[in-house]
């Protein structure tokens, strides 16, 4: 399809004008954000079963997204739709558990239908609605309220701008719940298992760095700079390892050290001693350290580390390159 330039100006402003409005939207639902929001927490905090989203259509979808991101960050969360949970599937709650229920009027008749019931079960019921008198607000043991003043719809009709302000409240309450959990990295890994992120927070560094037997590693009290030079373009690691005389780990010199040697000394470098030139302190990494902790170490300084050497015991066990971490898949 073939459109002239002031077409597509205004395709891209109506784009536009829908983003700003669902922003505009999330603006405003944090600025309605009140002790409600920490009741609501609180509650969840103290589930000593699970949490249970529940929406009809779009909010639905929504309570789906919600439901997940809490079973991934240390909530126990499932997703129940309301018209089958009156037949039958209110089963699955039990006293203690906690339900989430997302309705912008609050008078979806297939929720409404459910508060009678959570009742008799001794269920608590959180409420996100843009209605603070809707029927289920009354209904909720506590109400979030997200305001929406329109949908960026043009009939004001299709859940655009009030999914997305309750989504942005799912997530800000997992979230939250996530860190008064104090929900770690090596936690996070046991519901992520596949793909690159769970293997990198499994695999510890003896599992991705380069063993000794292929590094470049010389004696602190024989070699010479000359072997050194040798060794870095032998190996192409860009790192020398040196061990003392009963193997323990002596220091390194990067390639960058005998740059600056050089730059120093110029041809004088080769009169230098291995032992006064020496890093003997540089970062080290242990070989049973978990691969994301090695990740952080390397990546997170105000100049990145490329190569580190790895240790066991006070001894060189090989070397870990930030290439084999990020490449981990």
């Amino acid at each position: 399809m073939q459109v002239d330039e002031i077409k597509r100006k205004e395709l891209t402003n109506q784009i536009r004008d829908v983003i700003r409005l669902e922003a505009e939207g999330l603006s405003l639902v944090a600025e309605s954000v009140n002790s409600s929001f920490c009741d609501a927490l609180l509650l969840l905090a103290a589930c000593r079963g699970k949490v249970v989203l529940t929406g009809v259509g779009k909010s639905g979808l929504i309570a789906r997204k919600i439901a997940a991101t809490m079973s991934s960050t240390g909530t126990m969360a499932t997703f129940l739709h309301p018209t089958d949970g009156m037949h039958g599937d209110l089963g699955l709650l039990s006293t203690g558990d906690v339900v989430i229920a997302i309705g912008k009027s609050g008078e979806s008749e297939e929720l409404v239908k459910l508060i009678p019931a959570l009742k008799r079960l001794s269920v608590k019921l959180v409420a996100i609605t843009s209605r603070r008198d809707s029927t289920l607000a009354r209904g909720a043991d506590v109400v979030l309220y997200a305001p929406v003043e329109r949908e960026a719809c043009p009939l004001d009709l299709a859940p655009t701008v009030s999914t997305t302000v309750a989504l942005a409240i799912g997530d800000a309450l997992a979230i939250t719940l996530m860190k008064m959990k104090d929900f770690k990295p090596e936690d996070f890994a046991l519901y992520h298992p596949g793909g690159k992120l769970g293997k990198r927070l499994w695999l510890k560094v003896s599992d991705v760095m380069i063993r000794v037997e292929s590094c470049a590693r010389l004696s602190v009290k024989k070699a010479k700079i000359e072997d050194t030079l040798f060794a870095l373009t032998q190996y192409g690691q860009g790192i020398v390892l040196f061990e003392n005389e009963d193997g323990g780990f002596a220091g390194i010199l990067t390639d960058g050290d005998i740059r600056r040697l050089l730059s120093n000394h110029g041809k004088n470098i080769f009169q230098l001693e291995i032992e006064t030139v020496l890093n003997r302190r540089p970062i080290t990494i242990e070989s049973d350290c978990m691969a994301v902790e090695a990740l952080k170490l390397m990546e997170q300084r105000e100049k990145p580390l490329n190569v580190v050497p790895v240790l066991s015991q006070g001894k060189i066990a090989g070397i870990l390159r930030l290439h084999e971490l990020l490449s981990v898949s």
